[in-house]
């Protein structure tokens, strides 16, 4: 959704934009190329995709600071940067398509490579420990949390029976057999969920979000924007009510007094989905959702 990403984007008043999942750098080139007045701070965890996004936004010159670091230390690196607001933000959660397409980084139901599922290579919980060494009731309640799967107590019992495990295919082939098999014939790949719930319990997705979202908000000056890009319902869930809270007046009901105003607004009341053209070139932006928001006072 870069298009949609830009349009917004270009309404921040002019300063510092921060790219807090920057990756390859596909949203943070279009941003700094249609705005000039933009400098860019981009994060991510990924030293692969750091050095990727370097090397595309070398052009742009001190317009541009990159940090490897997870974006749940923001206020680390704003304080470092000496930078006290921001013009807007971009949070493009979930997995990226270089990591998907990589069978080694272990983030793939279709592609075999070992359990790993790791943004940061660096960190110490792998997909293989939570797959090979949580118990019965830890797996059914992640794929049920990070997933919604309704098989969850099925595919833990499966996963269990089945350990060792420590390939991608071979997982696949384990939650594959433990759902029934009307239910595999609709709603994509069968495993997607359960790789998608492991993936969120590795990098612990879910957890970061907020604390991030709350000090890029506290940051973002009168007029900036900020944007969010989910996945899935539960990161859905926890940036629309986020929003919803930032947005919304504090003030009890029926005191006798003025009632504040908030210092937000949510653009536009439901989240954008992607086009149809942009859906014909890439499939794996059907469950994109972008919610946007602006600071309308300090």
């Amino acid at each position: 959704m870069i298009s949609e990403v830009v349009d917004t984007a270009s309404d921040a008043p002019r300063g510092l934009f921060l790219d807090a999942t920057v990756g390859g750098a596909g949203h943070a080139q279009a941003i700094l190329e249609a705005c000039p007045d933009l400098g860019l701070i981009g994060l991510d965890r990924d030293p692969n995709a750091l050095s990727a996004a370097g090397a595309k936004l070398a052009r742009f010159g001190d317009r541009v600071a990159l940090r490897r670091v997870r974006f749940d230390r923001l206020g680390e690196v704003l304080t470092g940067l000496g930078c006290t607001s921001l013009s807007g933000f971009l949070f493009d959660l979930g997995v990226s398509s270089p990591q998907l397409d990589v069978a080694e980084r272990g983030f793939s139901f279709r592609n075999d490579g070992p359990l790993d599922m790791r943004m940061d290579p660096d960190a110490p919980t792998t997909a293989a420990d939570v797959v090979n060494t949580y118990n019965h009731g830890q797996l059914a309640q992640i794929l049920h949390r990070h997933a919604d799967e309704k098989f969850a107590s099925r595919i833990a019992e499966a996963i269990i029976s089945a350990r060792p495990i420590d390939r991608t295919v071979h997982l696949a082939e384990v939650v594959v057999s433990a759902i029934p098999a009307p239910a595999r014939r609709k709603g994509g790949h069968p495993a997607k969920r359960t790789f998608q719930a492991i993936r969120i319990e590795v990098n612990d997705e879910l957890r970061v979000i907020e604390p991030a979202l709350e000090t890029a908000l506290d940051a973002l000056g009168v007029g900036g924007r900020g944007m969010v890009l989910t996945y899935h319902s539960g990161e859905d869930r926890v940036v629309s009510r986020l929003f919803r809270q930032r947005s919304e007046s504090q003030d009890p009901p029926g005191l006798p007094v003025e009632v504040a105003k908030p210092d937000f607004r949510v653009i536009r009341p439901s989240a954008r989905k992607p086009q149809p053209e942009e859906l014909a070139q890439n499939p794996r932006a059907s469950s994109a959702r972008l919610r946007s928001i602006e600071r309308l006072a300090a």
